[in-house]
């Protein structure tokens, strides 16, 4: 059967295109093809890419077990390892999930929500007024602090001390288009010694392997778990035969929690410092609710606040992180709004045109949290996360952590851009972020914790000194 159209240049153009600037390319295929296009990417398969809401409810609704997705995720494998929940399909994919899931549900969240806040007021304390500061690179430190304390239960001693920068480190091997052409071109991949690119990847992946064991191994040999941290948590769980999970499984969803959740979170979070401060009617509206809950707001009270969840929501429509969900691959012949697709055929959900359809959202270029409180969007009209089986696991700890960093920091401290130039997206290995990692400079203090105030505290600054 016939694949939808596409563009026709050749394999190696369309790849170098989807690498330096995924978003142009994904613009320009929807403004000549349509809802639904196919694109050839050397060494790949044909992607068709679907960006109209029928055919992504299609794709959501129809029985998980029609589509495999895993082995059409192998180009993560260098990443997180061959047992990594996204390189997983049928029964393993399902019975790994069952495990993964419960640490990010339910009361555990009040701990993780508390250890948030804590590890914010923490990095945001050293902040100097007057000072330049790069929001991807602070929220990178926030975030990995939270991967590493919430997920691998690591907070002090000298494992914590040699595996942070190895984990900031290995995040940062792909941080531009040139960079993350490592992970699409395999005869890159080659280690040519310890001075090589991919050579540096691998020893650090081996080492950050290295101290992994050795901390399952430590727990192993305790009589039980106690901590609340999720590799706690994933060690005492059990499947259907009772068996636990492998170390070897052990360490490679802990690379996948850390690239999940630690590089998608500080992105979004540097993008919406950026909105924020780019519309200052955005960032009065804000204060004014969060000021509206006092001094010592509860986390949960904060992660239910209206306008806050509609700029944490408007920041991952606009520009959404990860751009396209995983692929679904058919198992069989599949019909898909009235097109036929053989079996073997690789669809694409494509978020961010989803994101940017004009009939669905007004002046989509436009940030308007407001079309948050006004109207709620289907999960095929929305869907930062992804969906069906394969939405995002730690979705729930991911906003509430957009949420509760946003809300220590605005609450607390007052920021401003650097300059007013526009922010435009860029490659960063499988996400996009916002070029130069959003320049900003620290005007003041609104408001310090009693019990964290002394002498030497600098003085809150009016509101109205805040400067665009």
């Amino acid at each position: 059967m016939k694949l939808p159209e596409g563009p026709t240049s050749p394999a190696i153009v369309q790849l170098i295109q989807w690498i330096i600037d995924p978003l142009e390319f994904l613009d320009s295929c929807a403004k000549r093809y349509g809802d639904t296009f196919t694109v050839n990417l050397r060494n790949f398969e044909p992607f068709v890419f679907l960006s109209h809401p029928q055919a992504i409810r299609e794709i959501f609704t129809t029985d998980p077990k029609q589509f495999d997705s895993g082995r059409g995720n192998k180009i993560l494998e260098s990443l997180v390892g061959e047992n990594s929940l996204s390189l997983l399909d049928g029964d393993r994919h399902r019975q790994q999930r069952r495990l993964i899931m419960p640490p990010f549900h339910g009361e555990r969240m009040q701990t993780y929500a508390q250890l948030i806040g804590d590890i914010t007021e923490q990095v945001a304390s050293q902040w100097q007024v007057d000072k330049p500061l790069c929001m991807r690179e602070q929220m990178q430190d926030i975030t990995l602090q939270v991967i590493m304390q919430a997920v691998f239960g690591l907070r002090e001693g000298a494992r914590y001390q040699r595996l942070k920068p190895l984990l900031a480190t290995l995040l940062n091997m792909t941080d531009s288009p040139l960079s993350s052409s490592l992970l699409f071109f395999q005869f890159l991949q080659q280690d040519w010694g310890a001075w090589s690119p991919w050579g540096r990847f691998v020893r650090r992946r081996q080492q950050i392997y290295q101290l992994l064991q050795a901390e399952i191994d430590e727990r192993r040999e305790q009589s039980h778990l106690e901590g609340d941290d999720v590799l706690s948590l994933m060690m005492s769980a059990r499947d259907e035969q009772g068996q636990p999970m492998t170390d070897a499984e052990l360490k490679d969803e802990l690379l996948t929690l850390l690239f999940a959740g630690h590089e998608t979170t500080a992105t979004a979070l540097a993008w919406a410092f950026y909105w924020i401060h780019k519309h200052p009617e955005v960032y009065q509206k804000l204060i004014q609710e969060l000021d509206g809950l006092g001094t010592h707001p509860e986390p949960m009270a904060i992660a239910k606040l209206p306008y806050l969840t509609a700029v944490c929501q408007e920041t991952l429509r606009i520009y959404p992180v990860v751009f396209i969900t995983f692929p679904r691959i058919t198992k069989a012949p599949m019909q898909i709004m009235g097109h036929d697709y053989d079996a073997n055929t690789t669809l694409f959900p494509a978020i961010y045109l989803t994101h940017h359809r004009q009939d669905i959202y007004a002046e989509p270029e436009q940030f308007q949290p407001e079309r948050f409180l006004e109207r709620q969007f289907s999960p095929y009209e929305y869907l930062p996360f992804g969906g069906s089986s394969r939405r995002c696991v730690g979705l729930a700890l991911a906003q509430m952590e957009m949420k509760l960093v946003l809300a220590t920091i605005l609450s607390r401290y007052q920021l401003a851009l650097r300059d007013t130039k526009p922010v435009k997206p860029k490659r960063r290995g499988f996400t996009v972020s916002p070029e130069g990692g959003v320049q900003m400079v620290m005007k003041g203090v609104r408001y310090v914790p009693s019990e964290q105030a002394s002498p030497t505290s600098p003085a809150p600054v009016p509101l109205e000194t805040t400067t665009y």
